[in-house]
């Protein structure tokens, strides 16, 4: 190997070496919580919205999100933990997005805001928060009969849309906090 090969090979190392450890993680992995974080409670989530059960569906999938993520022990109370993450749901709504060509919506942008906070235990210092974060994504819904722009049919209804804007919910949440955005 000649003297330029060996230069370019040893600088290839070492930006390697360098970048490793400038503190970048794969997004979605990182947590910018301290070390002393290891048990996070999250009680059930408030809910000014008068939609029932939103709240418990949510907050269901936001622990299973924090144990997939797998570093944090979830406890559905605020005592015996580390942190806590204090969350209301303020406001849901339901809007036609896209129409067919019947002009009948097809696709429905669904809106979920909350105030949120993460807390440390017996400190009360706060590691996190968003007093308006909002969720905001597309779904395609079918009727079934019901109006789909009454949020409380749309929650009340066992279906697949629920069950992905639960988990992408949870997950939207969960990076915003761990990566403190």
């Amino acid at each position: 190997m000649n003297r330029v090969a060996r230069l370019r090979t040893a600088a290839v190392v070492l930006a390697a070496c360098v970048s490793a450890s400038c503190g970048y993680s794969l997004a979605g992995r990182g947590s910018f919580l301290p070390d002393s974080v290891q048990v996070i409670g999250i009680p059930n989530f408030g809910n000014r919205t008068p939609y029932l059960e939103v709240e418990q569906i949510l907050t269901q999938r936001v622990r299973s999100e924090f144990i997939g993520r797998g570093k944090y022990k979830v406890l559905p109370q605020n005592t015996g933990v580390d942190a806590i993450l204090l969350a209301e749901i303020t406001n849901i709504s339901i809007a036609p997005a896209s129409f067919n060509e019947d002009q009948q919506a097809s696709r429905y942008t669904i809106s979920v805001v909350l105030s949120a906070r993460l807390v440390e235990s017996g400190t009360e210092k706060v590691l996190w928060q968003n007093p308006s974060q909002v969720f905001r994504e597309e779904y395609a819904l079918s009727t079934g009969g019901e109006s789909v722009l009454d949020p409380a049919a749309f929650f009340g209804q066992s279906s697949n849309a629920v069950d992905r804007l639960a988990a992408d919910f949870a997950e939207a949440l969960v990076t915003a906090i761990l990566e403190a955005f």
